[in-house]
């Protein structure tokens, strides 16, 4: 598939749930490598009968991802091309697959992308949230106190935080959420692109209740506005240089009194030790 002497790693992205997602390029990729690294050969299988294709399977998930990945790397330095899948979505994005593409940069092997669904993105797209600056969360930790510790690094991210959750854990996740955050604006897409396909924008709380008398069904995506800029209130520039003033009484050099004053008020530090000095003639 290639005219180098090394093959390539392409890395192919697959439907999240309705088969008609997937890709004329990717098609086309799947066709023409040497042998695919699959998270679930099984999986792969079933979409590779759907398009008719045959091709070599090798399996590459979290708990083999060293061991089979040097096997991939080898077949790689020796020519063969190969598609790494996961089991929907874009591989590398939450998974060992960026594990395979580091070890590709190390050994200079080549590797490219063929786009396509990332439930992360189309979940965002749905949210009515905004979408111009937002971090992609994955999944929290089974261990209650990584869980919070993880939660409370982004209690003030302002950013569009984007969570993939179990149906099992929805109800805890949703609960630790409202404790850390406070009740947020949130959307939450379950079964994207699959015949039950259900997106509801509401708030921590209320997706709570909701959840406590519905059934917990399919994987979900939350996407959980971010934190509100914390308002700062208006400082004169009198008011600021008083400040400062009572810094220098307390032993302060008047540049470091205006820079602490500076920086708690957004006030300009040179202004603020301008008006300090005009204070004290």
């Amino acid at each position: 598939m290639n005219n180098t002497t090394n093959g390539i790693l392409y890395l192919v992205a697959t439907p999240i749930g309705n088969l008609g997602d997937i890709t004329a390029r990717a098609v086309q990729t799947l066709t023409d490598v040497d042998f695919i690294a699959a998270e679930d050969t099984r999986v792969t299988l079933k979409l590779l009968g759907h398009l008719g294709i045959k091709k070599p399977l090798v399996s590459y998930y979290e708990h083999n991802r060293f061991q089979s990945g040097a096997k991939i790397i080898q077949r790689l330095l020796e020519g063969q091309s190969c598609a790494l899948v996961s089991d929907a979505g874009t591989p590398a994005i939450s998974d060992p697959g960026e594990e395979l593409v580091r070890m590709c940069a190390e050994e200079g092997l080549a590797v490219l992308t063929i786009p396509g669904p990332c439930a992360a993105v189309s979940a965002l797209s749905l949210s009515g949230l905004s979408s111009g600056r937002f971090t992609f969360e994955g999944f929290l930790s089974t261990s209650r106190k990584s869980r919070f510790e993880h939660l409370q690094e982004l209690k003030n991210e302002r950013r569009t935080m984007i969570f993939y959750e179990a149906p099992h854990k929805l109800m805890r996740t949703l609960e630790d959420l409202l404790e850390v955050f406070g009740d947020r604006k949130l959307s939450i897409s379950r079964e994207l692109t699959k015949l039950y396909e259900e997106t509801l924008r509401m708030t921590l709380s209320q997706a709570i209740d909701h959840f406590s008398s519905s059934p917990v069904r399919g994987e979900f995506v939350l996407v959980i506005d971010g934190a509100a800029e914390a308002l700062i209130p208006e400082v004169s520039l009198d008011d600021a240089a008083k400040a400062a003033t009572a810094l220098v009484k307390e032993g302060m050099s008047v540049k470091d009194a205006a820079k602490k004053i500076s920086e708690e008020t957004k006030l300009a530090k040179n202004a603020i030790y301008s008006a300090v000095l005009n204070r004290r003639q």
